[in-house]
């Protein structure tokens, strides 16, 4: 729930790309187990996630979908947006388009892994599995985070490794039993200003490292060169 608006309601890529990449994970540990080869493939999966995310809603962040500020409205201009999002439907249409983006979605992860993957680069593949090893969970779960890598599939979006800390810290807190899933998370301010020190006070991924990343291979490069490493072990403790 904590990546929906966009990242803790940032306005960044919207939170069904979050969810679907989570989902290409956890369908790339079942066919691969852990390892180079499944973080490699959950990352393709998640870039021909976003790719039909975008052709079909001809936008990837949540701000430019609803035509909401999320990052830099006063508390009563939000309101005032908020309050005509909903009045012209606006959360009808995200139903809408979570329904149809659904079956698209699960149709791109089987054809992910349809086809003989090509052979992976050496670990570290994705630094948001490794921050999600580092800060102590399992391999599945690794996985599952993978495709978040690069502002999700290697977009350049919000920083992959944001929001795997920000599921981490969700996970530990978690709902009382019974309770609906809240979209508010304590701890979650003093999560993101210690990433922002981190990250030279830039939320995306191709700000953060200057440019986007030309594949998987690259991105492995960039991570044996210990590059995001301040972010990384930054957001491994919480």
């Amino acid at each position: 729930m904590q990546l929906a608006g966009g990242l803790l309601q940032n306005g960044y890529q919207c939170g069904m790309l979050w969810g679907a990449a989570l989902a290409a994970g956890a369908r790339a540990y079942q066919l691969f187990g852990p390892g180079p080869q499944a973080e490699a493939a959950a990352i393709v999966a998640a870039q021909r996630l976003v790719e039909t995310f975008l052709a079909r809603n001809k936008h990837i962040n949540c701000g430019d979908i609803t035509n909401i500020d999320w990052k830099g409205s006063t508390q009563r201009r939000m309101l005032m947006q908020m309050a005509r999002y909903f009045t012209r439907g606006g959360p009808l249409l995200c139903f809408s388009m979570t329904a149809g983006y659904a079956q698209a979605a699960f149709s791109e992860i089987t054809h992910a892994y349809s086809s003989p993957t090509a052979d992976a680069p050496s670990a570290p593949v994705s630094c948001a599995a490794l921050l999600a090893r580092k800060a102590g969970l399992d391999d599945r779960h690794a996985v599952m985070a993978a495709g978040l890598a690069g502002g999700i599939g290697l977009s350049g979006g919000a920083c992959g490794a944001l929001g795997v800390a920000t599921w981490i810290l969700a996970m530990k807190q978690g709902p009382q039993d019974g309770a609906a899933v809240a979209m508010t998370l304590p701890g979650a301010d003093a999560l993101v200003e210690k990433f922002l020190q981190s990250s030279d006070y830039e939320f995306e991924c191709a700000k953060i490292v200057g440019r986007k990343f030309d594949g998987v291979d690259d991105h492995a490069r960039h991570m044996r060169e210990e590059g995001c490493s301040a972010i990384i072990e930054a957001l491994a403790v919480q």
